[in-house]
């Protein structure tokens, strides 16, 4: 049986290939630390756990949801961007449940543009971003993210095809990969450019809740007249390491929102509700789980940060997200230092490349296991010496 051409056009997908560059390496008997992955290493609270248990034992939620989710879900995303970023929505108009931000990354296109039209996506950037170009049959083009504008897009480097052409352009922070955070004042920029080009925004706010150093990250809504160019797209994976579950929001925009409840009205039968019902929980909940989830992090970080300094690498903290972004040493391309530290030192990390041109001279490194094993990490490729 041939695959239609539109799975044919579909990008590799760069996580497998890594995977099973890792699973080999374990299957050989080595200790691998991976440093790779951007999955929650922390189970999901227990209280939110417990709501699904309850839930689950609810005959009720054994039949089909309603289409576009149950309304105490939809409320409570409400309540919850009220509560954490003074933005008003309507539940009802406003929200969209997903399965998981990642579909609704990837149906989004689907929904706004034609065949052939123009989307805009970080470089480097979440590489199943390019799944969606595939799917939708669209074009797309990048724009750097470079250290040098703190990793923003630049909008006066721009071409002007690409404010004439373009249709729709996704924006990420806390980034991944890079661990950059966006301020109020470039969220004011960016709706200023997609006012003035007529491109829709999407800002996939998937580490919202993960910022450093005392800055809580910025909401793209809360910025004035967001919801008049776009969404925002919210995940529970991160917040609450819920990454399994397959639960998450849009918000913003009353007509996208609407795109994106139409499509699923013809895909899903909604999510099971019993989720549904733990997601609530998890929103409308205690959060002092989330503060210490961040702390967390934030740990991790300053130890991972500060050993690689030590060894005379020279590595800038990030401000949020869970993952730093290195430099690597000259003499390697970010492929080969990966596979290097993987075949020399049993430590897996994820290629920059592997997000865009722009990743080059690059890794990625997932703040994802304990202290120690981001020490022994550390040790490990210091006896490699390339720092010193």
């Amino acid at each position: 049986m041939e695959y239609s051409e539109r799975l044919k056009k579909l990008p590799v997908q760069f996580f497998s290939t890594l995977v099973n560059k890792v699973n080999k390496a374990i299957s050989e008997g080595r200790d691998i630390i991976n440093l790779g992955q951007g999955n929650p290493d922390q189970p999901t609270p227990s209280h939110i756990v417990k709501a699904l248990q309850e839930a689950a034992e609810d005959p009720q939620t054994h039949k089909y949801s309603l289409f576009r989710g149950i309304p105490e879900l939809k409320e409570a995303a409400a309540a919850f961007y009220k509560l954490q970023y003074h933005v008003d929505l309507d539940p009802d108009k406003e929200v969209a449940i997903l399965f998981g931000t990642k579909t609704g990354l990837v149906e989004l296109p689907l929904c706004l543009l034609n065949e052939g039209e123009l989307m805009l996506l970080p470089d480097p950037g979440y590489p199943d971003y390019l799944s969606s170009v595939a799917l939708a049959n669209v074009r797309y083009e990048t724009f750097p993210l470079v250290e040098e504008n703190h990793f923003l897009p630049n909008y006066h480097d721009f071409t002007v095809s690409q404010k004439e052409q373009a249709k729709l352009m996704y924006l990420n922070y806390p980034n991944n990969p890079t661990g950059a955070s966006a301020s109020k004042e470039f969220f004011e920029e960016t709706v200023a450019f997609a006012k003035e080009n007529d491109i829709a925004i999407v800002h996939d706010f998937a580490y919202g809740a993960i910022g450093f150093d005392g800055q809580k990250p910025v909401s793209f809504l809360e910025v004035e007249g967001a919801k008049d160019v776009g969404i925002e797209m919210y995940t529970l994976s991160k917040t609450y390491n819920m990454a399994g579950w397959r639960v998450g929001f849009a918000v913003g925009n009353a007509e996208i929102i609407e795109a994106i409840n139409l499509i699923q009205d013809h895909l899903y039968c909604s999510l099971f509700p019993a989720v549904q019902r733990a997601a609530v929980a998890a929103l409308a909940g205690d959060q002092t789980c989330v503060e210490e989830l961040v702390q967390r992090y934030e740990r991790r970080r300053n130890t991972f940060v500060s050993a690689c300094r030590e060894i005379g690498w020279d590595v800038k903290a990030s401000s949020g997200s869970f993952f730093v972004w290195l430099p690597i040493p000259q003499g390697f391309t970010s492929e080969e230092f990966a596979d290097y530290l993987l075949d020399k030192a049993d430590v897996a990390v994820a290629a920059g490349n592997g997000f865009g041109r722009h990743g080059e001279g690059y890794i990625r490194v997932g703040l994802l296991l304990d202290e120690d094993r981001l020490l022994e990490a550390v040790n490990r490729i210091e006896k490699l010496k390339l720092f010193k």
